[in-house]
């Protein structure tokens, strides 16, 4: 119960849970699998002597648990009816009940096979009994707090970060660059002629072209660049240990992506937008997170102004 209760994130409470059923019970494997609300998501947050080949039986295990409610007991998944197609193992499992639903499944499986389904002694299974509902609870609260905080920090209609994290998220990272003497860079991105399609097509159709540049924006970016909504048809790019020659690259990437890209064209549109984006390093141009957003935004509106569809990095004093 102390582990359960010594973090308030998901992956140590699942951690102490697997580890507990795993000494208890020395099945080959053992995995905690969470489930989205709606439960057609199945994730594994940890596991113990996992191996790839015992994937499918572990989710498959975990579905039928997740989705009846129901522990299960099977000696071997290939005869039982409940699980198709069922491999070669042995499986024991038990949905983790949260405040409102089904959040997860325990589940262990292993390669050694019987004739008839496994079953546990009465104070194994009154000791297992008693740590599931707590662990279910401590698990939901997890899961819920970092939901919430997935939020706070995310941008509802694109997914991408927000610009409240974005500011959060320069700051710390103008710090680190200064620390550690590395070069860091900000791309200002703004979509030239997007209050067309509000215009003619109305307000959703603007939505969901925003969301389609965000995705061709983010699929432009590198794993460690940060990406954001920064507000309205702006979008911004915190690119960490990168120089102006690599962020000027990564600009130009991300220009030609949305000037090729057909937007709306599940709507049967093929609308064509093009991007002004505005460049600027830390320390050659800005040595605060500020001064950083100010050079990127007057290099993009510089674009603007000599007629969009550009690049241009900001110069130190200007």
């Amino acid at each position: 119960m102390q582990a359960l209760h010594a973090s308030h994130e998901p992956d140590p409470i699942a951690r102490a849970l697997v580890e507990r059923a795993a000494s208890w019970i020395p099945l080959t494997c053992w995995a905690l699998v969470s489930v989205d609300p709606p439960q057609e998501h199945f994730a594994v947050l940890a596991d113990v002597n996992n191996a790839p080949e015992l994937g499918p039986a572990i989710h498959a295990t975990a579905a039928w648990v997740a989705r009846h409610d129901q522990p299960l007991m099977a000696g071997d998944l290939r005869v039982d009816p409940r699980i198709e197609p069922g491999d070669a193992v042995a499986a024991m499992a038990w949905p983790l009940r949260g405040r409102e639903q089904i959040i997860g499944a325990l589940v262990g499986v292993d390669r050694g096979v019987s004739a008839t389904a496994p079953a546990l002694g009465p104070a194994t299974a009154q000791a297992l009994d008693a740590l599931l509902g707590p662990a279910g609870f401590a698990l939901d609260t997890a899961l819920l707090l970092k939901r919430t905080e997935a939020l706070s920090v995310t941008d509802d209609l694109t997914r991408l970060y927000n610009a409240r994290y974005l500011n959060v998220a320069l700051r710390r990272e103008t710090r680190l660059a200064a620390r550690n003497s590395r070069p860091l860079s900000l791309l200002f991105i703004d979509l030239d002629g997007f209050k067309s399609i509000n215009d003619k097509h109305g307000h959703l159709a603007g939505s969901r072209a925003l969301v389609e540049a965000g995705g061709v924006i983010r699929s432009s970016a590198r794993e460690t660049d940060i990406v954001a909504r920064f507000g309205g048809d702006e979008f911004a790019l915190i690119l960490p240990d990168t120089g102006s020659p690599g962020a000027l690259a990564v600009a130009e990437r991300i220009r030609d992506r949305i000037a090729r890209h057909g937007f709306l064209a599940a709507d049967g549109l093929n609308i064509h937008l093009t991007a002004s984006v505005g460049v600027a390093t830390l320390p050659d141009v800005a040595m605060a997170a500020d001064e950083l957003v100010q050079a990127a935004d007057a290099a993009m509106y510089r674009v603007k102004d000599r007629g969009k569809n550009g690049i241009q990095a900001a110069a130190a004093g200007r």
